[in-house]
């Protein structure tokens, strides 16, 4: 990363990022976003859970068509297909996708998050498919929570390295896995721990935030996601594991974006929609730990050197600017609200 000496930073330049973790949705709402991730990363894993979610090689390869055709005009972004593993995904499937160029295969446990109804009921069910992309080198992503109505729900991802992540590794070794969007101490300090064939991707919102976001003035629908925003002291674990350089931490937005009516709704959806200005939100974080000399290789090198990919080589700038977040995005026939909409910004990217 290139940056200006002055205090405080004016201005700098990485080599251009990409977004391990997506959601692009489908249709009129996938027309309508697509810009703002296209503007910034050159390619992002694109999250499967669709209805009906994407099951199968061939509905990868038909979802991918469907965001290539809806990009702007002249744009290159890449999308990075996955599949979203069920208890009836077969080892051939795993075969299929790995030919046919899918990135990685995403578990979510039934129930945890948004269209997560037809994820695993029970991980030891996917045993020989998750054998498979051990031998075919495809990595597991994980929504890393246990859905145990007795367990409290800050207390889940905890909860679930101990159950799930542990004896999966155990029986595992060699399995690839990306802990996404981590969001505790206990996180951090795990995969951090562990040998390299375990990395984790980091949300803006979970850098940049602690659950008192969710309730302050009131209640504040758009900072609610999943998993939810933990204690301070987690916020803090996670921000020292994102600036500490290690190449086991990466951006990953966890981008979610939602109709202003399904957030701020009796039973509002989980996901903060940061897609719109994700590397000023980065930027700010970084800042505040005083790590910007960190950000390029937590934006632009280690997700690619994970999933052994060839880094990118274009660039990216961004200046110390205010601005203004719009109150709300246009979104299909509905509207989108960006995650601090209407407030001021420090960092901007430049076009």
């Amino acid at each position: 990363m290139s940056a200006a000496t002055s205090s405080p930073t004016p201005g700098l330049t990485l080599t251009r990022p990409d977004d391990w973790h997506l959601h692009l949705r489908d249709s009129a709402a996938l027309a309508a976003v697509i810009g703002h991730t296209a503007r910034q990363f050159a390619r992002a894993i694109v999250m499967p859970n669709l209805k009906p979610p994407i099951t199968t090689t061939a509905l990868a390869r038909a979802y991918r068509e469907r965001i290539l055709a809806a990009r702007p005009a002249g744009s290159d972004f890449e999308p990075l297909m996955t599949l979203y593993l069920t208890d009836n995904t077969s080892a051939d499937e795993i075969h299929r996708a790995r030919e046919a160029g899918v990135v990685a295969v995403k578990y979510y446990p039934a129930g945890a998050t948004t269209n997560s109804d037809a994820g695993v009921t029970d991980l030891a069910k996917t045993h020989k498919v998750l054998e498979a992309m051990q031998r075919e080198g495809l990595p597991l992503l994980v929504h890393g929570e246990v859905t145990d109505a007795e367990v409290d729900l800050f207390d889940r991802e905890a909860v679930f390295i101990d159950r799930q992540l542990i004896p999966l590794r155990r029986d595992l070794p060699e399995l690839k896995i990306v802990f996404e969007h981590i969001t505790t101490r206990e996180g951090a300090q795990y995969v951090l721990a562990a040998d390299a064939r375990i990395a984790a991707t980091v949300t803006p919102q979970h850098l940049l935030y602690n659950r008192n976001a969710i309730f302050t003035g009131g209640l504040r629908p758009h900072f609610y996601c999943l998993p939810v925003l933990k204690a301070e002291v987690h916020r803090q674990a996670l921000v020292t594991a994102a600036t500490s350089g290690s190449p086991k931490f990466f951006l990953g937005t966890d981008s979610a974006p939602h109709a202003v009516h399904l957030k701020e709704h009796a039973s509002g959806h989980a996901g903060c929609y940061t897609a719109f200005s994700a590397l000023e939100l980065y930027a700010e974080a970084f800042e505040a730990a005083g790590a910007l000399d960190k950000l390029e290789g937590f934006a632009s090198f280690h997700g690619a050197d994970f999933y052994g990919l060839p880094r990118n080589t274009g660039t990216v700038s961004l200046r110390r600017e205010a601005w203004t977040l719009p109150e709300s995005l246009p979104f299909g026939d509905a509207a989108l609200k960006p995650l601090r909409a209407g407030e001021t910004l420090a960092w901007r990217l430049l076009d």
